[in-house]
């Protein structure tokens, strides 16, 4: 066990070798309780993508202690939330509940870590609602813009393909083989527990392995690691669809989060694109320099960028909708005189110390509920190896320099490690609908990363 006595988190392993993360708070009587599974869509080899998301919807439909539609009644019953969520680098189940509720999230969890059915026709009903949700996103051209931009950053690493899996994998997999993937990859030794919450440690961790302690490890595979070979050159990507705008989007290589050159990426894109907080929140953008140069001008109806901290080198990316009459190469033009003054040192001391402010002001507001605070552990204790990388966030920001600033801008936005995506909108044909008056994309992409 270790104790960080500053935030009151204490890490446990049991015999099992499962993690267990435990931080009390005592401020209202809530616990949240996660369970981190250290399989997400990067670990899919073709054939078999979107297979971590499908296992996910599965989990829903019961278990022989706990029947299908059981626990939805039971935990709303008892005032408490539950769902889960699949990414690239993970699949996870929370419960949020009362405290003096929580036995109950305690003993579902245990239960469907080793008793899940996957009944066939479950299987085949569910084949079509993943088919659905996907054919829902293909309805937004961003998502195809995307997909295509990913396949072409990633010719070898798991990160090649959308978390929703390819359709061809969607429409072939079997039950056996979404069964085998919850046998290899549903395991104590590969999951991580996070408590946080209204409890006494020793007593919850006495319960966690009366629950747990019993379940036997795993014989777990040989990581799926395919290193991406060093980017040779710019590659690009043509999307030629019905769509209301012409969409580009920019990705650079960006390293994995446990790089000391993360952190100076994440300011310097505060900067860009505006201040983001951990689970998405953020204060809008309109001071920041994409808003001034390309959306305030009228170039771009919107323009965003996204840095995301995973587990292995990912991306950095800037994405932008234009206006009516304005042209990608235009665009494209623009986002690149903007980029190349962080470049040449552009940036001041005055941007930097309202970036860094107004970052720890988003990270200390999204990560102040326990729910957010037992994902971000158990988070960053998967991909960055401890989750000591949540605790000292606040203090690595403010290490950044201006320095610091210019040489990962010099570093990573380099036109050798990007990929330039473009959307070319063509007339719809007939019988197809206008993609605005579909379903949006956030919304869907919701069902998919943060919940179903």
């Amino acid at each position: 066990m270790t104790l960080n006595s500053e935030s009151n988190v204490s890490r446990h392993v049991l015999p099992n070798g499962l993690i267990v993360l435990l931080k009390e708070v005592h401020k209202t009587p809530i616990i949240s309780f996660w369970v981190l599974y250290r399989v997400g869509s990067r670990d899919e080899p073709s054939g078999k993508t979107g297979i971590s998301h499908w296992v996910e919807h599965m989990m829903f439909k019961g278990t022989p202690n706990f029947p299908a539609g059981v626990l939805d009644k039971a935990i709303d019953r008892e005032g408490g939330t539950w769902n889960a969520q699949t990414s690239l680098d993970y699949t996870a189940y929370f419960e949020t509940m009362p405290a003096d509720r929580i036995d109950l999230a305690l003993r579902a969890e245990a239960d469907r870590m080793i008793n899940a059915q996957f009944a066939p026709e479950e299987v085949e009903s569910e084949r079509t609602v993943i088919i659905s949700e996907r054919q829902g996103l293909e309805n937004d051209p961003s998502f195809w813009l995307d997909e295509e931009v990913q396949a072409a950053a990633f010719r070898v690493h798991g990160y090649h393909h959308e978390v929703i899996g390819d359709m061809a994998d969607l429409e072939r997999m079997t039950r056996d083989d979404l069964y085998a993937h919850y046998r290899t990859y549903y395991a104590p030794n590969n999951a991580i527990l996070s408590v946080v919450g209204d409890f006494e440690s020793a007593a919850m961790l006495a319960r966690l392995e009366a629950l747990f302690g019993l379940i036997p490890p795993a014989q777990l595979p040989r990581p799926f690691l395919r290193p991406e070979p060093p980017q040779q050159g710019e590659r690009r990507v043509r999307v030629e669809r019905p769509g209301p705008a012409p969409l580009l989007s920019v990705a650079y290589k960006a390293p994995a989060v446990t790089h000391p050159d993360w952190i100076k990426l994440f300011v310097l894109d505060s900067i860009l694109g505006g201040a983001s907080g951990f689970g998405g929140g953020s204060l809008g953008n309109k001071t920041s320099r994409l808003y001034q140069a390309l959306v305030k001008t009228e170039l771009a109806a919107s323009a965003s960028s996204a840095l995301h901290p995973t587990a292995d080198p990912y991306l950095y990316s800037f994405d932008l909708t234009l206006r009516e009459g304005r042209t990608l190469e235009e665009a494209e033009a623009a986002l690149e005189a903007e980029l190349q003054k962080a470049i040449n040192g552009e940036i001041t001391q005055a941007e930097l110390d309202k970036a860094r402010k107004q970052a720890r002001a988003l990270f200390a507001y999204s990560t102040e509920r326990v729910t957010s605070q037992a994902f971000w552990l158990a988070y960053f204790e998967h991909v960055a190896g401890s989750y000591e990388f949540f605790l000292t966030f606040e203090e690595r920001l403010r290490a950044v320099t201006l320095e610091d600033i210019q040489a990962v801008a010099q570093r990573y936005l380099r036109p050798q490690s990007r990929t330039v995506g473009w959307f070319v909108p063509t007339p719809a044909s007939e019988g197809e609908t206008d993609s605005a008056a579909q379903e949006s994309l956030d919304e869907l992409q919701e069902e998919i990363v943060d919940g179903d």
